[in-house]
């Protein structure tokens, strides 16, 4: 996620956000269009009474007077309802805005495969859909708003100038050059600090997650003192980073204000030569101060909103990267769906490296699952069991070679109907924060609690969750740090009996527990697997011997295969493999 973006890319990708809020936004437009009337009529309310005084004061009556008040009370009065309107409904649409952008990118993430997650920080992802869009509610909002303002005023003021001394006017408007150069190479340094700031900021939260999560990890060891000294190198980090945006904003805001000074100077200067000379009148003069203090408070208004704007487009680029993360699996254009499959499973010539670093992992793989059969994966760390399990629901796509399920190409198949029928039990189970009945629902979203009950019955979790304090309605902690792993595991199995998937991956589903939770916990599994076909992963070999094939996958492939008796006879590396297991257990 290094792509460096312009600016112009960046705009013209964020602009179709507007489309559904079209009206909200010409409204805005309009109602800015309103307010920017008055600020313009008032020099020249000021010029005509300047006048008026000069070439005949009786001319200058209070009905007149009453008029010209009357008529600038109106247009104040019209100013106060546009921007009420501007304030509040242009807020909302930026929120909304801000709110579609985050369904798109929480969405796309969805659809991210592992490699992504395996390469990048929850903590950056998590920066990325919350504190960076909160910029854009203020960019979306003021962006369009803040730019048409300025525009129409400038325009509007060039053309009124030019109507009073074009000389003078030629003059200011020489020295805006300059100060677009100087302030816009400014405001790009600016905003590369911006976008570090965001990126450390990333960092942090990334850092302050890991810690936390791992607090107990932390006590172990008691490094608490190793934790704040990487947390306060990353603080002081930040803290250097923020600096030097703050000095990059006070070289922009100040070069700003020298430029404002020199504007007033010129007018005051050559201001003065013109009236001396009587090019220009005093009203006149007084007009075109006016205009001139308009034209730079709209200039110095772009400014501040400068820090405002890099903030939305550092939030806009960021979100970009997530958005253009490439979707390695996705459904292929004339996918089918998968109905019904008996379980059969085979690998064809399967080779596999992963994308991210090209590490290969097998090499020409060939397995057949027979509809039904209960197949073991057993071999040393590294092998590639889980990869092989990984491949099945298509959480990473062969480098080479096809996997079928029932004869059909699971690229073949759509991901949803895939995946909706294989259940996958790990070693480390992920339970949501929540209930007991959420996160066993979560297997078939809007089961009834009848349907709950009968699923964890059927794992074995349906005792000790009666014992809870609440019972199904329980609040499991986040992660279920309030449950034991056995517990956990049951209640993950208890999600796959809801789910009732014909293709069962059991990847190290009992290593991870104590003798008493294991057994508990393979009763569950052996439920479990009745009528399907189940593909185990098993480090503990003695959970394994009633499989209708065991193979031993190594770096090498499939090296032995066949029942625990035929293997044990054999001798061969899966009756070392077992005899070493023995020996600890």
């Amino acid at each position: 996620m290094d792509r460096k973006y312009k600016s112009r890319e960046l705009l013209r990708r964020f602009l179709p956000y507007y489309k559904n809020h079209k009206r909200v936004l010409f409204t805005d437009l309009f109602c800015a269009a309103l307010t920017t009337v008055c600020e313009i009529v008032l020099p020249l309310i000021v010029r005509f009474i300047t006048d008026q005084a000069m070439t005949d004061v009786t001319l200058l009556t209070f009905s007149l007077i009453g008029k010209l008040a009357g008529l600038y009370l109106v247009l104040r009065l019209i100013d106060v309802v546009a921007y009420y309107y501007m304030a509040v409904n242009g807020h909302v649409m930026g929120a909304k805005i801000e709110t579609d952008m985050r369904r798109d990118a929480y969405a796309h993430l969805q659809r991210l495969s592992d490699t992504f997650y395996n390469n990048t920080k929850v903590g950056q992802i998590m920066g990325r859909i919350t504190n960076d869009l909160f910029d854009v509610t203020e960019f979306a909002h003021h962006c369009p708003e803040e730019f048409f303002i300025a525009g129409l005023k400038g325009v509007v003021s060039f053309f009124i100038l030019c109507s009073i001394n074009i000389p003078l006017t030629v003059i200011i408007f020489c020295i805006i050059p300059f100060m677009v150069v100087i302030c816009g190479n400014l405001n790009m340094k600016f905003r590369a600090m911006s976008k570090k700031q965001r990126v450390q900021v990333g960092e942090l939260n990334a850092r302050i997650e890991d810690s936390l999560l791992g607090h107990k990890v932390v006590e172990a060891f008691a490094n608490e003192e190793l934790e704040n000294a990487r947390f306060e190198e990353g603080n002081q980090n930040f803290y250097l980073i923020k600096k030097k945006y703050y000095v990059y904003m006070g070289l922009f805001v100040c070069s700003t204000r020298l430029f404002d000074g020199i504007m007033y100077l010129a007018t005051l200067v050559a201001g003065g030569y013109f009236v001396v000379n009587g090019s220009i009148s005093p009203s006149d003069l007084v007009a075109y101060i006016m205009y001139v203090t308009t034209f730079i408070a709209t200039v110095r208004r772009i400014i501040e909103f400068a820090e405002q704007f890099q903030r939305g487009m550092t939030g806009i680029e960021r979100f970009l990267e997530i958005m253009d993360a490439d979707i390695e699996i996705f459904d292929e254009p004339n996918a089918k769906p998968l109905e019904k499959p008996a379980g059969k499973i085979e690998f064809r010539d399967v080779t596999f490296e992963y994308p991210d670093d090209h590490n290969q992992v097998f090499r020409h793989l060939n397995l057949t699952i027979r509809p039904g059969e209960k197949v073991a994966l057993v071999g040393p760390s590294g092998g590639g069991k889980t990869t092989l399990c990984s491949l099945i629901p298509r959480f990473y796509d062969t480098t080479e070679g096809s996997i079928l399920i029932d004869d059909k190409n699971i690229r073949e198949l759509t991901l949803k109907s895939l995946r909706s029928n294989i259940g996958v039990v790990q070693q480390e189970v992920y339970l949501f924060s929540g209930t007991v009945y959420e996160n066993i629902s979560y297997g078939k979203p809007g089961a009834s609690m009848e349907e709950v009950v009968e699923a964890a019955k059927r794992s074995g979790a349906h005792e000790f969750i009666t014992q809870l304090k609440d019972g199904y309605h329980t609040y499991i902690g986040e992660r279920g740090v309030k449950l034991s792993g056995g517990q956990k595991q049951r209640i993950s199995i208890a999600r796959m009996f809801l789910k009732d998937a014909p293709i069962i991956i059991l990847d190290e589903a009992t290593s991870a527990l104590d003798n008493e939770s294991e057994y508990e916990v393979a009763k569950s599994l052996e439920e479990l697997a009745k009528g399907r076909t189940t593909l185990t992963v098993a480090h503990r070999l003695s959970t394994i011997r009633n499989s209708d094939r065991i193979m031993v996958l190594t770096e090498n492939g499939i090296t032995e295969e066949g029942t625990h008796e035929e293997l044990m006879t054999l001798k061969g590396q899966y009756y070392n493999l077992y005899q070493m297991a023995s020996r600890f257990q």
